[in-house]
């Protein structure tokens, strides 16, 4: 019995080293394996810097040696005057051309003759402008002195000019012996009564007439009985709208039952000058008719019409 039990514990041991012999080594084997895949790998991602140094030298050497001189020598240029513009192009200047960028010499020396012909151009606009300026100030002060001349020969001018249009106003001269012409042809439906009354038919009364009340059509024109000065354009609620005429001598005469008047006060009219139309009667001439309202008077007073028209 115990010999038995011995042996089925070798045999337990053994089997037991046996697996663990067999999983080490599986372990190894799978270990030896996943290292050599990983080294593949990593050999498609290893990045030779050696190689790819050489590689760019060769190109650049047969490739663009020229093209690296150039540039360098651009570079090597442009760093000695860190504020070139290759693009610049100065205002007002035609003849400023950007210099080559490969020659420094050129470039420097175009510099300064535009620097010099830049300081020469500014010093002719500050002379022209000196000019200017001067001229300026020269024609102001004769404009000035010319506008002084000028208002003091108008001022002497008014001094000695009379006042406007004297000479040129009619004189009014209208004396006893003057006659006037009829304003408009037609009937007497009024007569001048200063002496006693008359009757009004409109309304239906008596009384005194300083004037004559002259059968008219409306529409018809008024020309003017003299010559004379418009000294008042009014209206009058008996006479309607009316005109006052300054003839001289004392003299006026007055136009009544007017529209459409023509002349303005202050305004001179000759002889048989239309001055105005007919117009429709007013109220208080209602029964007489379309008529015209004409008066005289001398120095205020009312005169008989009748003496004086032809």
């Amino acid at each position: 019995m115990r010999r038995r039990g011995r042996r089925s514990f070798s045999k337990e041991r053994f089997l037991m080293v046996a697996s663990s012999v067999l999983v080490l080594g599986a372990l190894t084997a799978t270990g030896l394996w996943l290292g050599r895949e990983d080294n593949q790998q990593d050999e498609g991602y290893v990045v030779d810097l050696s190689t790819i140094e050489n590689n760019t030298a060769t190109g650049f050497a047969q490739e663009g040696d020229t093209q690296l001189t150039e540039n360098l020598s651009k570079e090597a240029s442009l760093a000695d005057d860190l504020d070139y513009d290759p693009n610049f192009q100065e205002t007002n200047s035609q003849r400023v051309e950007n210099p080559d960028q490969s020659e420094s010499e050129s470039m420097s020396v175009g510099t300064e003759e535009n620097g010099a012909r830049q300081e020469e151009s500014d010093d002719a606009e500050k002379k022209n402008a000196d000019k200017v300026s001067e001229a300026g100030g020269q024609a102001k002060t004769e404009n000035t002195q010319g506008s002084a001349q000028e208002s003091s020969r108008e001022e002497e001018t008014k001094q000695d000019t009379p006042a406007l249009s004297t000479a040129m106003q009619p004189a009014l001269t209208f004396s006893d012996s003057d006659t006037l012409v009829w304003p408009i042809v037609g009937n007497i439906l009024i007569n001048y009564s200063m002496d006693k009354t008359v009757y009004f038919p409109t309304l239906q009364q008596y009384k005194y007439n300083p004037a004559i009340i002259i059968q008219a059509n409306e529409g018809d024109l008024i020309t003017s009985a003299s010559a004379g000065k418009v000294i008042s354009v009014f209206n009058d609620p008996q006479i309607g709208n009316a005109v006052t005429m300054e003839l001289g001598g004392g003299y006026e005469v007055t136009y009544g039952q007017l529209t459409n008047i023509l002349v303005s006060e202050g305004s001179y009219v000759a002889a048989g000058d239309i001055i105005a139309e007919v117009a429709a009667p007013t109220r208080y001439y209602s029964v007489e008719g379309t008529n015209v309202y004409f008066k005289l008077t001398k120095d205020g007073e009312p005169v008989n019409p009748m003496t004086k028209l032809n």
